[in-house]
């Protein structure tokens, strides 16, 4: 499908490929990786016909269709949110743009662009964009909404929908997990395991890469190296491959110097001469095996630890935050103790990120009480810190700008860590990209960090090496942490606690992520979040909740026990709300698809009736007959969704419904 053959590119002297070749075929799933500056992104604008290289060929199959998502900056007109992801083809931006120009129905054009959007079967694309809008997180609220109020994470998001709806025969991501939070990237994982194209894509999430790569493609010494299998087979293929490579350039190490003191000790000598130019020659055709490189070390620094807090570092209590009409949190109550290590998880929209700015002191609170502990210090990371730089002075300068001076060695050995180095410390602050000025405020607070530390997607601008710099620096680190990620990896590494979020309630889980996972059900964060095409994430319902018996816990007192029993009714509670809620919802929809069916088989029975053929109203038929299709599609694919969820969190009712049924 698609061939690059022998390709070379240098920009400014420096050389990204010497004949460097790239073979995609059909259904292939490839992930894209190497260092910063390696060349990942200009092998997507070569491919992309956008530049063009030294020498070498790109080879695509006619007609093959190529999708690609940049990594940031992708660009919105007047277009709604369902219009853009609908826009696949040129056909379709026409007949929006005619619907936009002329929203009369009477309008002769109007007219003109029904026909058009029928013609390209436009009630099932909008139904297919509805569908992995919703996986996406969009409410259906959304939709119509103008892309261009949105910002430029669901921007992002509208494009990768209008990808997934378009399915192109060669998908080309660049960073796609940037803009998404956990439970959405769980569904996108999921529909990309089911997508028949091919995929090639670059990416710093290694959970994302395992998760949908089969082979995997690293550049490096300006080649393109092919590995089979995910990114951890990649490792360990990689590892023998230089143990294998070392144990070579060794051999003919020694080979070669046996060689030389030969040469050198007989060539003056006539009668080992001719076997001393026999050795010349041989050493002239050897072909020399590259030492291998250097294994990336790992950064190592003295880490400047925080003063010591209090043992409670913050409380809330009784507190409501709002933006406008909507309120995220109402009578929030937490407790935050010294050593915590939490991260915050939960659909998007749900308060993660607003929880982070109102323990920062960022929000002021419309109701409640928030009390720091004894001797406790904040530090928010966040992109608005970027604006509080110095743009005239030098990233070590900028660096170095904090209460508590360190020494430059230190400070040149973080930021060479987290992609700074060499003469890149002496830039300017001002021409720096975003993603490297926030790169920039990072180091700044591991230079001089708090004891309540607060990161909000620290690692969205990190490639792999810098992701593990962070994670060493964290786990010396002896504060208090809480942070937002949706990178799997990270997570793991860092958090021992977790803190669910869900429609404004918090429900803490006092174990990793794995723990979490076991403890809540929560499938949609381990890559199955929904199969693919269904209509919305499953996170709409709060996990069900289990606590430990009373008789479990050892040494407890009366009020130990009582709390502890309170506790397990208020779940138990919850828990059967959430199940009353469900099955309230699946009786519903199952009502609304019985109603659905029957107006379908009206209207179908009208139009197949041969008085109506031609009548002035058999296209208004048509629409509703369409119309009602697109719902009918919904509220069943809601259903599966639903049905499934149930069976999974309720097998025992599901097999007493069978043995009902069976008798």
């Amino acid at each position: 499908m698609l061939t690059a053959s022998n390709l070379s590119k240098s920009f400014g002297g420096h050389a990204l490929f010497e004949e460097a070749s790239l073979q995609v075929n059909r259904g292939n799933r490839i992930g894209l990786i190497g260092a910063n500056g390696a060349g990942k992104s200009t092998l997507f604008s070569l491919i992309l016909k956008e530049a063009s290289p030294d020498s070498g060929t790109i080879a695509l199959e006619r007609n093959v269709k190529i999708g690609y998502l940049p990594q940031e900056n992708a660009t919105s007109g007047d277009e709604t949110i369902l219009e853009l992801a609908c826009s696949i083809n040129p056909e379709m931006e026409e007949v929006y743009t005619m619907f936009r120009n002329h929203p009369d129905e009477d309008d002769m054009v109007h007219q003109e662009a029904q026909a058009l959007f029928a013609e390209n079967n436009g009630y099932a694309l909008e139904a297919k964009a509805k569908r992995i809008l919703s996986g996406l997180a969009f409410r259906e609220t959304d939709f119509n909404r103008m892309a261009r109020t949105m910002s430029g994470g669901w921007i992002m998001r509208a494009h990768l929908a209008r990808l997934l709806v378009m399915e192109p025969d060669l998908l080309m991501l660049d960073e796609p997990t940037n803009h998404l939070d956990l439970e959405s990237l769980g569904w996108f994982q999921n529909h990309l395991m089911n997508y028949s194209g091919a995929i090639l894509a670059i990416s710093h999430d290694r959970e994302f890469l395992n998760a949908i790569c089969e082979s995997m493609i690293q550049i490096r010494h300006r080649k393109l190296h092919h590995y089979n299998g995910n990114y951890d087979s990649f490792l360990e293929q990689k590892a023998a491959r230089e143990e294998q490579q070392l144990a070579a350039y060794k051999s003919q190490q020694r080979e070669i110097a046996e060689l030389q003191r030969f040469i050198d000790r007989f060539r003056a000598k006539a009668s080992k001469a001719s076997q001393a130019q026999d050795r010349i020659k041989q050493l002239a055709r050897m072909v020399r095996i590259e030492a291998p490189e250097r294994a990336e070390s790992t950064v190592h620094f003295k880490f400047p630890q925080p003063q010591r807090s209090g043992q409670r570092v913050a409380r809330l209590t009784g507190v409501k935050q709002a933006y406008g009409n909507h309120v995220v949190y109402e009578n929030l109550n937490l407790e935050v103790e010294r050593g915590q290590r939490t991260v915050l998880v939960g659909p998007n929209g749900a308060g993660k990120s607003t929880l982070l700015k109102i323990l920062a002191g960022m929000l002021p609170l419309e109701a409640g009480t928030y009390e720091h502990g004894h001797n406790a210090s904040i530090g928010y990371f966040a992109q608005h810190r970027t604006e509080m730089m110095d743009v005239k002075r030098t990233v070590l300068a900028e660096a170095m700008s904090i209460a508590k001076p360190v020494p430059e060695q230190m400070a040149r050995t973080i930021l060479g860590s987290f992609l700074f180095s060499g003469e890149d410390v002496f830039k300017p602050v001002g021409v720096l990209s975003g993603g490297e000025k926030s790169r920039l405020a990072l180091v700044k607070l591991l230079l001089d960090p708090p004891n309540f530390l607060l990161l909000d997607e620290p690692t969205t601008h990190l490639d792999m090496p810098s992701i593990d710099a962070l994670i060493g620096a964290l786990k010396q680190y002896d504060g208090t942490l809480f942070f937002v990620s949706h990178d799997v990896h990270f997570i793991k590494a860092s958090a021992t606690s977790v803190l669910h979020i869900n429609a404004g309630k918090i429900t803490p889980y006092a174990g990793d992520y794995d723990y979490y996972l076991e403890k809540s059900g929560a499938t949609s964060e381990k890559a199955a979040l929904v199969a693919p095409g269904n209509a919305q994430p499953l996170s709409n319902h709060q996990p069900q909740n289990k606590v430990e018996s009373v008789a479990a816990a050892p040494k407890m007192g009366l009020k130990e026990i009582k709390a502890m029993r309170k506790a397990e009714a208020e779940l138990r509670k919850a828990a059967n709300k959430v199940r009353r809620d469900l099955e309230k919802e699946i009786a519903t929809l199952e009502e609304e698809i019985a109603a659905l069916e029957t107006e379908k088989k009206q209207l179908e029975s009208t139009l197949a009736d041969p008085a109506s053929y031609g009548s002035s109203n058999a296209f208004q038929l048509n629409r509703q007959l369409s119309s009602i299709l697109e719902k009918c599609e919904l509220k069943s694919s809601r259903w599966d969704q639903l049905t499934t969820e149930f069976a999974a969190k309720y097998p025992e009712a599901t097999s007493q419904e069978s043995e009902q049924a069976l008798s």
